[in-house]
């Protein structure tokens, strides 16, 4: 984004106040509507009568096609005091989110709700904290270390990992179709904790429940705002969007898992001890397992069935392209590294295009700092200080005024003669793509170590099989994307 979007603003001879584009600074359109019963139905409409694009949309053709507006967002009634927010919803006025100098982060992870500290061991986790906290350089400086130093495990754990995973769905296709997702989400649990602190796989150390406790934990983190996963919807928006599900129900699975990090993670907490980072071994320890588990594990399990989504849906003509790039880079009997995918540019292109068009995170909040202008492509809008900004990351990197085709997934969108461009409208990552994770940032410190597994996954894929096919269930927080067949590489055909 390179955009001026924010600033104090001037007045033209009239004395109307305008932006530093020029704009006459308006108040932001659209309004909050009745307490309590307003917010309800807005979470009506947002999860299942119209979605959260259609749910947005409808707000800016409400508002004249404005597309920074005010609106409710869930949960809502009873587990939010207040639904209104500043809704961002272009390239251009999103970027205000992700300048920590305008934006204050303060349990904003989550939006308009914040998760009970008891899920955290009464700890703030480094997401919750605000750039200009102390405290989150000191933790954020660990954390970009262990990213740093554990990316040379990355190739050869998810070689291990993704090929046992393969395997699998080699021994089962035959049969009938083979879902990734199921597959995915228990050999991505495995890979994430090995990758990060070696050591045990979760799943032998914990046994096969190991990945369920992990999923049960996020669950009680992010129901109020998860649809699609009970029927029927009514039932669903009561138990989920209505009241805070108790701790005690993973108290036991939270304990398992702590103590599971607490042997794997050892090294890493030992050296932090050390190095007097400030921050108490017992606070770092349910950092690291947040870290591993809602920003690591949490967003791996998102973001590959939209890549794998998106390779399923390109079809045969692409995955001969990707084969032929993979093979040519990486000999036969040679173990794909980081170093090889990053001489692959389609690889690296569908990648980025991926997470430009299915953003893992798909939204962004945070608190004005000051009073702010705020510009859009075509207006400039007035916001006071303290109110809650939010930004629905997809409309941002799919617009129209930034990308071309911008709806669509395009392959070699980032294929460049001469070096990548376009990468600074990419901000999956609460940053630009061309950017880099700081100690006195929000931009995610494993950012480099997410694009290096989505290159892996890309590489494994088209080294392993000449194409394959899948049917794809779109459903609100990943697809569900079931292999219906593989054909297996010429050179490893029996």
């Amino acid at each position: 984004m390179t955009s001026k979007t924010a600033s104090s603003s001037v007045a033209d001879e009239a004395g109307t106040k305008l932006s530093p584009s020029g704009f006459p600074v308006k108040e932001v359109p659209g309004g909050y509507g009745v307490p309590f019963f307003s917010p309800l139905k807005d979470r009506l409409d947002y999860y299942y009568l119209q979605g959260a694009e259609e749910y947005f949309r409808s707000r800016i053709a409400r508002n004249g096609g404005a597309t920074v507006v005010r609106v409710n967002m869930p949960p809502g009634p009873f587990i939010t005091r207040d639904s209104g927010v500043v809704a961002l919803l272009d390239a251009r006025s999103f970027a205000v989110l992700l300048d920590d100098a305008k934006v204050d982060k303060t349990d904003t992870l989550d939006g308009t709700f914040m998760p009970s500290l008891k899920l955290f061991g009464g700890y703030r986790p480094l997401a919750f904290l605000d750039a200009a906290d102390p405290r989150h350089a000191a933790i954020k400086g660990v954390v970009i270390r262990l990213a740093v130093a554990r990316m040379h495990q990355v190739a050869p754990t998810f070689n291990a990992s993704f090929g046992a995973m393969f395997d699998a769905v080699d021994a089962s296709i035959d049969s009938g179709p083979v879902q990734f997702n199921k597959l995915n989400q228990h050999h991505m649990f495995d890979f994430t904790c090995c990758a990060l602190f070696g050591g045990t796989q979760p799943s032998k150390a914990m046994g096969d429940g190991a990945v369920t406790k992990a999923v049960k934990w996020l669950l009680l983190q992010l129901h109020p705002i998860a649809s699609k996963v009970i029927k029927p919807w009514p039932l669903e928006d009561l138990l989920l969007h209505t009241f805070r599900l108790p701790f005690f129900l993973v108290r036991r699975d939270y304990a398992a898992l702590t103590a599971y990090f607490a042997e794997a993670a050892a090294a890493v907490l030992d050296d932090a001890e050390k190095a007097q980072t400030g921050i108490s071994r017992d606070e770092l320890l349910h950092n690291l397992v947040f870290v591993a588990i809602f920003n690591a594990y949490g967003g791996f399990k998102i973001f590959l069935p939209h890549l794998v989504k998106w390779l399923a849906r390109a079809g045969p003509a692409l995955h001969a392209r990707l084969a032929e790039e993979v093979r040519a880079a990486v000999p036969n009997g040679s173990e794909i590294t980081v170093s090889d995918v990053d001489k692959m540019p389609l690889v690296k292109s569908v990648v980025w295009e991926a997470l430009r068009v299915n953003p893992p995170v798909e939204f962004q909040y945070g608190r004005a700092r000051q009073d702010l202008v705020i510009e859009s492509h075509d207006a400039a809008y007035r916001v006071r200080k303290g109110e809650m900004l939010f930004g629905y990351q997809p409309m941002a990197t799919r617009d129209g005024r930034v990308f071309k085709d911008a709806g669509e997934f395009v392959p070699e969108r980032f294929v460049v003669a001469g070096g990548e461009r376009g990468l600074g409208n990419v901000v999956w990552s609460n940053g630009a793509e061309d950017g880099e994770a700081a100690e006195g940032n929000k931009q995610c410190p494993g950012k480099d170590m997410v694009v290096a597994v989505g290159r892996l996954m890309v590489a494994q894929l088209f080294r392993r099989y000449d194409t394959f096919a899948a049917d794809v269930k779109d459903l609100p927080l990943e697809p569900i994307v079931t292999f219906t067949s593989l054909t297996k590489a010429s050179s490893s055909r029996e």
